[in-house]
C-alpha cells in the first residue's frame, strides 16, 4: 500500500464509519428512501431481522461512492459491514437471510433487537 493510499480522507471516513457503528449499510439513498432496489431490498432484510443500523448514501458524493468499491475491493453497491467486517452485497446479503445466516451472525455480535 502506497503513502498515498492510506493517506486517503474517504478510506479514513469509510474506515471510521465502519469502526464506530456495529451494522453500516453503505446505500444508494437513505434507509428510509433508498434510491436503488438492491439498497431497497438490503434495508428491508435488515429490518426484518430486527438489527439497528447507519445508512451512509453513497450518492452524496462521487468520491465515497468509487471509493467504497476500492475500500472493500467489491465493485456494486449496498455493501453490508457488521463490526467492521464487509459482509457483502444484496445477494449474498439475501442468501445469508434466507437460509438463516444473517441473523446469527448479528446474534452472535449482540446486535438483534428485542
Amino acid at each position: 500500500m502506497t503513502d498515498a493510499a492510506t493517506a486517503n480522507p474517504v478510506h479514513d471516513f469509510i474506515g471510521k464509519t465502519v469502526a464506530e457503528h456495529p451494522v453500516v449499510l453503505f446505500m444508494k439513498g437513505e434507509p428510509d428512501q433508498p434510491r436503488c432496489g438492491f439498497s431497497a431490498t438490503v434495508v428491508k432484510i435488515l429490518d426484518a431481522v430486527g438489527t439497528e443500523f447507519v445508512g451512509v448514501d453513497v450518492l452524496q458524493s462521487e468520491p465515497l461512492r468509487e471509493g467504497i468499491k476500492a475500500f472493500s475491493d467489491w465493485p456494486t453497491i449496498p455493501q453490508l459491514y457488521v463490526k467492521g467486517e464487509f459482509v457483502g452485497g444484496c445477494d449474498i446479503v439475501r442468501e445469508m437471510y434466507e437460509n438463516g445466516e444473517l441473523k446469527t451472525l448479528l446474534g452472535e455480535h449482540g446486535l438483534l433487537l428485542d
